[in-house]
């Protein structure tokens, strides 16, 4: 939350509107995708799978408080271009009546250290706002690097942040 304040007595003038950077605003906000599972292909195994991963704990979140067991935050899709991975995901949004919001992992790097990570941060600000929302980090490769790279300050600064 952003405030104005008065100068002389420091008390409180208004309540700003939050502001976020034109570039997360211009992310794909989609309100509930039309795709259903039975647009994907050739992938009955993996769609049983996130069902249980995701659409089971948004849907019924009281079967994991009651065993006591953590809900997962995320899923990793990987495989090469075409061959689903954003369908699916989109499906999951729809099956769950979750806002899908799309981003590519290469609009999170930035030029200047500190603008990719206060991207991520007001990206999921945006995606509470949007709640119940599915992040889909499109190319996420262009922001991870390997373990022995030195790679520089702003890439890993986007990995600690995510």
């Amino acid at each position: 939350c952003r405030v104005a304040l008065r100068n002389e007595s420091y008390t409180l003038h208004k309540i700003l509107p939050n502001k976020v950077d034109p570039l997360v605003s211009l992310m794909m906000v989609e309100k509930v995708p039309d795709s259903t599972y039975e647009m994907v292909g050739g992938l009955d195994k993996q769609i049983k799978e996130i069902k249980e991963v995701i659409e089971l704990p948004v849907k019924h979140p009281e079967l994991f408080d009651a065993l006591g067991i953590a809900q997962p935050k995320g899923v990793l899709l990987y495989g090469p271009p075409g061959t689903g991975k954003t369908l699916l995901a989109r499906a999951v949004a729809h099956h769950t009546e979750c806002t899908f919001i799309r981003v590519s992992g290469s609009e999170l790097v930035q030029k200047f250290i500190g603008e990719g990570s206060r991207m991520v941060r007001e990206l999921f600000v945006m995606a509470r706002e949007h709640a119940p929302s599915i992040i889909f980090m499109d190319e996420i490769d262009s922001i991870g690097s390997s373990r022995i790279e030195s790679g520089s300050g702003g890439d890993s600064e986007v990995q600690r942040t995510m």
